[in-house]
């Protein structure tokens, strides 16, 4: 049986998580390949480069990547790494999935993806999936890594790995960012699982397991602000793109890191305090529904 992994990491974590993922599959052809963009990006980022990509991250607007020499042109399983960026999948993984080679690589082939993410994925992954079904795969599992930090907490401590580039605790009192190593450990577990349905060519139960061992957490906050934001991203992408034709790209690009510090800090801290008294006691079922909803794998 062969087996292809393939991902995009700046950090080193996606590579790890991907790793320890692959590590129980025994006595099959393993081959891993790394997404590289003609224009690389930095890390640790600039705040300037992190966000000049927004735009073209909401719209899905593919770049250049360097060409990949698969071994094969058909393989029986894909699993493909990913991060989200501003809650879209992150442009190299856009990319690839817009790629024509890859879709063929892909079309009827069991999928798993793996989502290394600071919190919110949910966007992405709906996006991800609707990608995989225009180019015809078949997505039979998803197991998404989180930090489980509160999502300020997150914020602060994400923003000092990737501006700094040390996966450490700011100034000695916060989290360490990203996934926790337990999780990053844990990930063999799920592993198994699909080493254990590839044998089987049965993966009917795979993503359950996934489900029932905490791989795919979804949290009502979490799914409260995305089910928003998304939205809004896509209102500011447009407009900067727009602006961007008349000069005035960066200045927008500027407009939207402020706007988005205010609303992360200020806005989001009293809309969720409100939506917890006032909404989610009266919308508890569909809002468990929606959650139910975004551990699977199927699509709307």
């Amino acid at each position: 049986m062969k087996v292809l992994t393939i991902h995009f990491s700046q950090s080193g974590q996606l590579t790890e998580i991907l790793t320890n993922f692959t590590q129980p599959f025994n006595g099959v052809e393993m081959e891993h390949q790394f997404i590289v963009p003609k224009n690389k990006f930095p890390f640790p980022w600039d705040v300037k480069t992190f966000f000049e990509t927004m735009p073209e991250s909401v719209l899905e607007i593919p770049i250049e990547l360097e060409a990949i020499n698969y071994n094969y042109s058909k393989y029986d399983l894909v699993i493909i790494g990913y991060q989200p960026w501003f809650l879209s999948p992150s442009l190299p993984i856009t990319s690839l999935l817009k790629d024509e080679q890859f879709k063929h690589i892909i079309k009827d082939t069991p999928i798993i993806t793996v989502i290394g993410s600071r919190n919110m994925w949910l966007n992405s992954q709906e996006s991800v999936k609707k990608l995989i079904q225009q180019a015809g795969g078949k997505l039979v599992g998803n197991v998404a890594l989180a930090d489980k930090s509160d999502n300020l907490i997150g914020v602060i401590t994400i923003l000092h790995w990737m501006l700094k580039g040390e996966k450490t605790r700011k100034w000695g009192i916060f989290p360490k960012p990203g996934v926790s190593d337990e999780d990053i450990e844990n990930v063999k577990l799920f592993g198994e699982f699909a080493a254990q349905a590839l044998k089987k060519n049965d993966w009917n139960n795979f993503q359950n397991q996934v489900i029932q061992n905490d791989g795919v957490v979804v949290r009502t906050n979490i799914l409260f602000i995305e089910q928003k934001a998304k939205r809004l991203f896509i209102i500011w992408a447009n407009l900067i793109l727009k602006q961007a034709k008349k000069g005035k790209r960066s200045f927008w690009v500027n407009a939207f890191k402020y706007y988005l510090i205010f609303v992360l800090f200020v806005v989001s801290p009293i809309l969720l305090i409100l939506y917890r008294v006032l909404i989610w006691p009266f919308t508890f079922k569909k809002v468990e529904a929606r959650k139910k909803y975004f551990q699977q794998i199927a699509i709307k």
